[in-house]
């Protein structure tokens, strides 16, 4: 029997009975065998047996979906010599880095009898048998005005710019030239977030049949490192931040939400000089489970907030919320802390003090449900005049959960950080305004 042979009649045994044969392949055989994607990749990496035009892998970080991606364009390459495949990346340096080159990438994961040759100032891959595939950045949807395709792999669909509905016309304009060939399809590879783009595709409104394949973390564990997979979870296990990138949940929004996934998305922004620097607090009622909400918050000196960190912590007792205050306060050099005072003004203001919190205490009192007072403040990010410097879990999480009938649908019992970010934006962004009577627990 030859070697070609036996690894394809290695592809028909079971498990037990594949493992038992693996010690009688050559050296040669077993190098071969690293090439063999069937054997190795779990069903959900294959190709469905549904008819698609696009076939959506939707899963946690580390499930596999860039080794799932190049292996496709591998296979797509070897058997269609006048396969034209585009790459599409969130960048052209991250479509070469991850896509192209990286440890799961396509060079990587093609023999050394099927490997491209790699032009970088052309932006393109050529397969020995003529086919070829050519790089595109989703940041530049012009440049997919007008070149033909047969196939796409595109990667971190979620993450494209979505300023100037950018990753939607880089996906349109994809879809447009996708005309090549007898069955023109394409594979979107991604961690999921509610961005519009990424709705369409789930939804079936991007432009023709669509399966959708969703996977966790985990189910890659086999491959992953066993300290990455631990640190991880405890780091995010049970939010919704944890379900949707360990989990793999394209998370749907509350109806009727104050904020919504979609609208933070578009809020992400860079650091920028700052005229002002607070921290809000929302002091916890008892240390019997509420949690202190603590933010930062700055003023740009392009008259936009950014939020800058959030240092909540939970279950805390006094002198422990009041340091942590203390240490952000001073980490970030600010120059005021924005402490509501409905428990109790003097004891808020006296624990800050214990804790050696130096600069000026503004005590705010709540007048108005927590609606009334957030919803001038999420009108600012409608406006796009409050940016997020970063990712922030479960504050994000609560802002997602308030709606505006006035009720707040967890996690926990209260929006602790929430209300400190409110306090803290309206302190930048409302003026006099917002100062006197803030809003009632």
């Amino acid at each position: 029997m030859s070697g070609q042979s036996r690894l394809a009649w290695l592809l028909t045994l079971g498990e037990e009975e594949r493992t038992l044969m693996l010690g009688t392949l050559s050296e040669a055989e077993r190098e071969e065998l690293k090439h063999h994607w069937e054997l190795w990749a779990r069903p959900e990496q294959l190709p469905p047996q549904a008819d698609w035009r696009i076939w959506l892998i939707c899963a946690g970080r580390g499930f596999g979906k860039t080794r799932a991606g190049a292996e496709w364009i591998r296979s797509v390459a070897r058997r269609d010599p006048d396969a034209r495949i585009a790459l599409v990346g969130a960048s052209l340096s991250e479509t070469r880095a991850v896509m192209v080159e990286g440890e799961s990438g396509i060079i990587a994961c093609c023999t050394p009898r099927f490997r491209p040759v790699f032009e970088p100032s052309l932006r393109k891959l050529t397969f020995p048998n003529g086919a070829t595939a050519t790089m595109f950045s989703a940041a530049e949807p012009e440049s997919l005005r007008g070149p033909q395709h047969s196939h796409a792999w595109c990667d971190e669909i979620a993450k494209w710019e979505t300023a100037g509905n950018r990753a939607d016309k880089a996906w349109d304009n994809l879809m447009l030239g996708l005309r090549l060939g007898e069955k023109p399809s394409v594979l979107a590879t991604t961690t999921p977030r509610a961005v519009p783009l990424m709705q369409r595709i789930a939804n079936g409104s991007a432009g023709g049949r669509t399966v959708m394949v969703t996977g966790r973390s985990r189910e890659n564990a086999a491959n992953l490192p066993s300290r990455f997979l631990r640190d991880i979870e405890a780091a995010l296990g049970g939010s919704a931040l944890g379900r949707q990138e360990l989990g793999g949940e394209l998370l749907t929004d509350l109806e009727g939400a104050l904020w919504t996934r979609a609208l933070l998305e578009k809020c992400r922004g860079k650091p920028a000089a700052l005229s002002r620097i607070v921290v809000g607090v929302d002091p916890p009622a008892s240390s019997n489970g509420d949690a202190c909400g603590i933010i930062v918050a700055g003023l740009g000196q392009d008259g936009h907030a950014r939020v800058l960190a959030d240092c909540s912590v939970t279950r805390p007792s006094p002198e422990r919320w009041a340091r942590a205050v203390a240490g952000a306060a001073a980490i970030w050099n600010a120059d005021r802390v924005i402490a509501e005072a409905n428990q109790g003004g003097a004891m808020v203001e006296s624990v800050l003090r214990a804790a050696e919190v130096n600069l000026p205490i503004r005590l705010v009192h709540a007048s108005r449900g927590k609606v009334a007072r957030a919803e001038p403040v999420a009108a600012l990010y409608e406006a796009g005049r409050v940016f997020h410097v970063g990712v922030f879990p479960e504050l994000e999480d609560e802002m997602c959960a308030l709606d505006i009938g006035g009720e707040y649908h967890g996690p926990g019992r209260s929006p602790d950080r929430a209300d400190a970010l409110v306090w803290a934006l309206t302190e930048l962004m409302l003026g006099a305004r917002g100062r006197p009577r803030v809003w009632a627990q």
